[in-house]
């Protein structure tokens, strides 16, 4: 380790560990679950309380360094080089009030942990698609989830978030409080400082008629407009997507998707399970079903739908928000595409938005784009050497639905974008207010985030 940085981190005290570049335990600390392009800070303090990233923020200030943060590393795609990375998993209490319906989680929560919280209290968070995400970080980017189509947006329902601002000051943002800080947090994602927690509004679930019907595009080539026509008249009650990737042929993959391009449909329906057999029938009558995993299921089962891999790995996306997919030659035009001729191997994610997802909520928040109708996501594993060939074909997948795109949601957007595509994701005025708001509480631009929201050069 250099001598400087040595130096740096005996100064800094904090009651969780400190390391640097090449310190015993630097490597693990500073990774996630997103393999590629991991950051490399000079500093890294692997925070287990607030008083810790205060120390840290005011660290980093004192330098003028940079800042970055990690809970589980599922978002992370602008690597942090130098500075200072605060990591947040030892962070992880999660507090319910069930007569309130809310939970407070601290920065480093997965949706699991809050999940499991709420359970025996018949309760749910508006939790995504895979339970093993941050909480915070996916909340303040906006959150579709499981429950979306009903409920909105999991940033709707955010009652008070603890933030630490660039100059180490811990604040208490509520809508009264500071209702522009408040406003920004919630869909402007981790431009405004450190949030080290969030309380959360929670709702009467307890379980799902859920899971997923396998396709086997061979049989059925036009599964995505089959899908689309079904999805577009569902009831708030239930979200729907439809993921497509090729299978490889090896043992270890289930004998019905073996060496097949499948199309799994996934559904998250509130209501019974009778009816939600009855709504799934037109989607039965598309073709052959080769594996059927729709039953009904506690919440703390709702990862199974989506299925996700658990295990850390290197890969990039690209998203589109439109209003419709009322396209069918489109729709088949990709999934020839993005089948197994494609030059990497990508996987295709429609979702049906609308409903709350369109509402309003109580208290005005930044999440943008609420009239949009789908989401169109692309996704890639990155192999050595591949990045480039998969941005090439992400690009030319979603070329085609350029001009129909209302803008992209950032949840879903693993991959480094420009000035211009990050306002596109926010209303005009919305995105010049998320400026100004960052301009006075991070003037010098301190929080190095994914996606930054750019202060405007006076």
């Amino acid at each position: 380790m250099a001598e400087t940085t040595k130096n740096q981190i005996d100064a800094l005290k904090v009651t969780g560990p400190v390391t640097g570049p090449g310190a015993d335990g630097y490597d693990e600390e500073r990774t996630g679950f997103q393999l590629l392009d991991p950051h490399r800070p000079e500093v890294l303090v692997g925070a287990t309380n607030v008083d810790d990233v205060r120390a840290a923020v005011e660290f980093a200030a004192a330098r003028g360094s940079r800042v970055a943060v990690q809970a589980t590393g599922h978002g992370q795609i602008r690597a942090l080089d130098g500075g200072v990375l605060i990591t947040t998993r030892r962070m992880s209490g999660v507090e319910v009030d069930p007569a309130a319906r809310t939970a407070w989680v601290e920065a480093g929560a997965t949706w699991h942990q809050v999940i499991e919280a709420a359970a025996p209290h018949g309760l749910a968070p508006l939790s995504g698609s895979f339970p093993g995400v941050g909480a915070v970080s996916y909340t303040l980017g906006g959150g579709i989830g499981l429950l979306a189509r009903k409920y909105g947006f999991a940033a709707d329902h955010v009652r008070r978030i603890d933030l630490v601002t660039a100059d180490g000051r811990l604040r208490e943002v509520t809508e009264t409080s500071d209702p522009d800080l408040f406003w920004a947090l919630r869909g402007g994602g981790g431009n405004f400082g450190v949030v080290t927690g969030m309380e959360i509004g929670l709702v009467p679930v307890s379980r799902i008629y859920g899971g997923g019907l396998f396709f086997d595009v061979g049989q059925v080539p036009e599964i995505l407009a089959g899908w689309h026509r079904w999805a577009a008249d569902l009831p708030e009650e239930m979200t729907a997507a439809v993921a497509m990737l090729p299978f490889p042929d090896l043992p270890m993959v289930p004998e019905p998707l073996r060496g097949k391009h499948i199309a799994q449909v996934q559904i998250a329906y509130t209501g019974s399970a009778e009816d939600g057999e009855r709504l799934l029938g037109p989607v039965r009558a598309l073709g052959p079903v080769v594996h059927d995993t729709v039953r009904e299921v506690p919440f703390t089962e709702s990862g199974a739908v989506f299925d996700e891999p658990d295990r850390p790995h290197a890969y990039r996306s690209a998203n589109l928000l439109v209003r419709d997919l009322d396209a069918p030659d489109m729709l088949t035009a990709l999934t020839k595409a993005a089948g197994p001729s494609a030059p990497v191997m990508c996987v295709v994610g429609l979702r049906r938005l609308g409903g709350a997802l369109a509402r309003a909520p109580r208290i005005p928040n930044a999440v943008g784009h609420r009239d949009a109708g789908y989401s169109l996501g692309v996704l890639s594993p990155v192999e050595p050497g591949q990045q480039e060939a998969v941005r090439a074909l992400h690009r030319d997948l979603l070329e085609p639905w350029s001009g129909q795109a209302m803008g992209r949601s950032l949840n879903f957007t693993y991959d480094e974008l420009g000035a211009d595509e990050i306002a596109a994701a926010f209303a005009p005025a919305d995105h010049r207010r998320l400026t100004e708001i960052r301009a006075r509480h991070d003037p010098r631009a301190m929080f190095h985030v994914n996606h930054p929201i750019l202060v405007p050069h006076k």
